[in-house]
């Protein structure tokens, strides 16, 4: 009745774990993650990037819930990120991190857009030495990347004038003559410098010192913007334009679950083309470290998914793995033929105790002599010795040896048994005996019994 009991109780436990365990997984399948991503202004690149990746999300994978908020750049982004108020943020590659930012991926390359109206003198970057030139609010990517270009140039801040303006406000002062020229980090292609050029006349200064840029600047990327880009006719750039740039990219903290971001990365590469449907510099994304880096390392989600198609160990091993196993099966095939080698030769001795025991089992049974006996015991017991000394040395095995002291039992007793038959053999015939009765006589032996006389 106790055992009956026990064995209830441990089936109700076993019932009680497997439900919770179907109860979490459930709920994990159905759970609701909420990630907000920092972007930029809502006229932005980013901005409305994040808006394609939103929409996709939505589609494919309705546990994920995407919210997105306006900025002022890529520096608030990151503070916004360290304080942990957001869990995504999409930054230009040259922001400075903190240390908990991790990677997902390389979203679009942005380049330096330099922008100036058709009757203006300016022709290379030093030329905006005395001029006037609207810059995006301070904060923003497209601020700081300006101020590492100046810097290159030799030019400071009190050699020129410049204005910090949102998008709109640049725009208009450009249209109105207030600014001799706009600067923008954006991806090529983009509405808001095509806006400006051809609804206002304007015409693009090229920056050609990439290489020399990238000497003390290695994360800012050579680019060109191809001729006809903006305008066709006249062409707006004139000719295939060299210009640097950063890559926008996509980022979190290393805190946020691996399985989270694993999810946001594959939706990411796996529908693309609806991404590209909607953005369609999303057709640029890329995986980090393909010659291009974003100086932060990546998230374990983010990384899980890029090593999705390496080779397992045994693939990427498989040489060595084959020479190993070759080895191994001669190691093994040598072992199997030296034990079956060993084995043979504890066999052979071990029937050759047998058929030395069988021996001297025959001598004992065909002999009457006591001083043969006793060799015989003398021979047993070398043998016995012998054993022993095989036994601990792996000469013979231990099931060897029981079986051996069986039919050493055997030859030690027929020995002892044969010792006393030949003992009575000499003693009974020498005891002779008279036997009188009081009126009877009769001499006798042991052969037979006495009777009385008649």
């Amino acid at each position: 009745m106790q055992g009956r009991k026990i064995v209830i109780s441990i089936a109700l436990l076993s019932l009680v774990a497997f439900g919770g365990f179907a109860w979490r997984l459930a709920k994990e399948n159905h759970r609701v993650i909420h990630l907000t991503v920092a972007t930029g202004n809502k006229t932005g690149e980013a901005y409305r990037f994040a808006q394609a990746m939103q929409q996709v999300i939505a589609r494919h994978q309705p546990q994920i819930q995407l919210n997105i908020i306006e900025t002022n750049g890529s520096l608030e982004n990151m503070q916004l990120l360290e304080k942990r108020k957001v869990e995504l943020a999409i930054v230009q590659s040259d922001t400075p991190a903190p240390a908990s930012a991790r990677a997902i991926s390389l979203l679009y390359p942005e380049l330096f857009h330099l922008v100036v109206s058709q009757k203006s003198a300016i022709q290379s970057v030093p030329d905006l030495k005395g001029k006037r030139i609207a810059l995006m609010p301070k904060g923003s990517g497209s601020f700081d990347a300006f101020w590492l270009l100046a810097k290159h140039y030799n030019l400071k801040p009190n050699d020129l004038q410049y204005v910090a303006l949102s998008p709109e406000k640049a725009l208009l002062a450009f249209k109105k003559g207030e600014v001799d020229a706009v600067f923008r980090s954006l991806p090529v292609g983009n509405r808001w410098t095509r806006e400006l050029i051809q609804t206002i006349p304007g015409r693009m200064v090229p920056i050609d010192q990439a290489a020399a840029i990238r000497i003390s600047l290695p994360y800012l990327e050579e680019g060109t913007i191809p001729k006809g880009t903006y305008k066709a006719d006249p062409p707006v750039p004139s000719q295939n334009m060299p210009v640097v740039g950063v890559g926008a990219a996509l980022i979190t903290r290393q805190d946020i679950e691996p399985k989270i971001i694993r999810s946001l990365t594959t939706i990411i590469y796996e529908y693309r083309h609806d991404l590209v449907k909607l953005e369609p510099k999303a057709a640029t994304i890329s995986q980090p470290g393909v010659g291009q880096s974003l100086g932060l390392p990546l998230h374990p989600g983010a990384q899980a998914y890029y090593d999705r198609e390496k080779p397992d160990f045994l693939s990427s091993n498989a040489d060595v793995l084959a020479l190993l196993i070759s080895m191994g099966s001669l190691v093994a095939s040598w072992i199997f033929s030296w034990r079956s080698r060993l084995l043979a030769k504890q066999k052979n001795r071990f029937d050759k105790y047998n058929l030395d025991i069988l021996d001297i089992l025959e001598q004992a049974r065909n002999t009457c002599n006591l001083e043969q006996l006793e060799q015989l015991r003398q021979n047993l017991f070398e043998i016995f010795r012998k054993v022993v000394e095989d036994l601990d040395n792996d000469r013979i095995t231990q099931e060897s040896f029981q079986s051996f002291t069986f039919a050493w039992e055997v030859a030690i007793n027929t020995i002892r048994h044969r010792e006393t038959m030949v003992l009575n053999l000499q003693v009974l015939p020498a005891i002779p005996a008279r036997v009188s009765f009081p009126g009877l006589t009769r001499e006798s032996g042991l052969e037979g019994s006495p009777s009385p006389d008649r």
